[in-house]
């Protein structure tokens, strides 16, 4: 059996796309649907069960499961706005470690959820080398919740029994739920049809002019890859960045748009909401050099590419789910 927390999420459900693809169904997705469309990701998949995240541990700890394979590890809140902090630790942090420590007890390929929030501003750069993780400093909230998870697992030198990924600016399929939360892909896609334009933030540093703020935009699709071959590679530990290793500007983002819906480019900036102000990244690319030693295998796709594959094979279907 393989288990996915945060199955029905973003990135969890594209984890069980790539599960079903390889011919795997025998799957347990672990979370907490609640009131919203997260269910809808289901609906094209095969798994064995569902289990509310509330009592998933006790099951778990209880032996319920049988023989697990690998926990894939991908549920937590990933609201860089969420301004709970105790919810956080519990939910990020808390959680996370119980989870790993029942799998390191059991010898249970363990991949874990980590975040290029992390890294903050920038100012220490993206290195994913753990020496170097003491040394960072996340910008808000959820960052930090998963900085110290990283930290936990330093300082009880569990890397060499897990595998943590440091994602970048994820997009794609299966992103529909999360609000506010969506890539600027969905939302610009929307915008696009009802008024014909894109809407950017402007820029508050003199470094960036508006629209020129870089990000490292991975495609969701890469993820499902890259954790399907951390899987079956579970020699491979330590904490890697998840992410294409090339900066982006949110500009060339639009065109890239703007071309997929082969309309032409039209984009107006707008003020930073006063609550991202001090919080935002204005550049992020991730250092590819450590997976790559590793030897993996996985092929980012261009931007250009991606949001092509995304916006015709999915945002214009009917059926725009994985």
């Amino acid at each position: 059996m393989f288990i996915v927390t945060g199955g029905s999420g973003f990135i969890g459900s594209a984890v069980v796309w790539k599960l079903n693809q390889v011919g795997v169904d025998d799957i347990l997705i672990v979370d907490n649907l609640g009131r919203s469309e997260k269910w809808k990701n289901l609906v094209n998949r095969r798994y064995r069960d569902y289990v509310h995240k509330s009592v998933f541990l006790e099951q778990l700890c209880e032996n319920k499961f049988g023989t697990i394979q690998a926990i894939v590890h991908m549920g937590a809140c990933s609201s860089t706005t969420e301004r709970n902090a105790d919810y956080l630790m519990e939910n990020n942090f808390h959680y996370s470690k119980a989870l790993a420590e029942y799998a390191f007890k059991k010898g249970i390929r363990l991949i874990h959820a980590s975040s290029a929030a992390t890294y903050g501003g920038g100012e220490k750069g993206f290195s994913d080398d753990a020496d170097g993780l003491k040394n960072l400093k996340p910008l808000n909230m959820y960052g930090y919740s998963k900085h110290l998870f990283d930290l936990w697992a330093v300082r009880n030198r569990y890397l060499d029994r897990l595998a943590g990924l440091k994602f970048f600016n994820v997009f794609g399929p299966n992103e529909y739920h999360k609000d506010d939360m969506c890539s600027v892909i969905y939302k610009a896609f929307h915008q696009i049809r009802q008024t014909g334009r894109i809407r950017l933030f402007k820029s508050g540093s003199e470094e960036y002019a508006d629209g020129e703020q870089m990000r490292d935009f991975v495609y969701v699709k890469d993820c499902a890859d890259l954790i399907w071959w951390l899987i079956e590679t579970p020699n491979v530990n330590g904490i890697f960045n998840a992410g294409t290793g090339d900066a982006r500007t949110w500009n060339s983002l639009a065109e890239a748009i703007f071309c997929a819906m082969k309309i032409p480019k039209r984009i107006e900036y707008t003020d930073m909401p006063e609550s991202l102000r001090g919080r935002y990244q204005y550049f992020t690319r991730a250092n590819m050099e450590k997976l790559a030693a590793r030897g993996c295998p996985v092929g980012f796709m261009r931007l250009e590419d991606a949001v092509r594959d995304y916006i015709v094979n999915y945002l214009q279907e009917t059926d725009p789910y994985l």
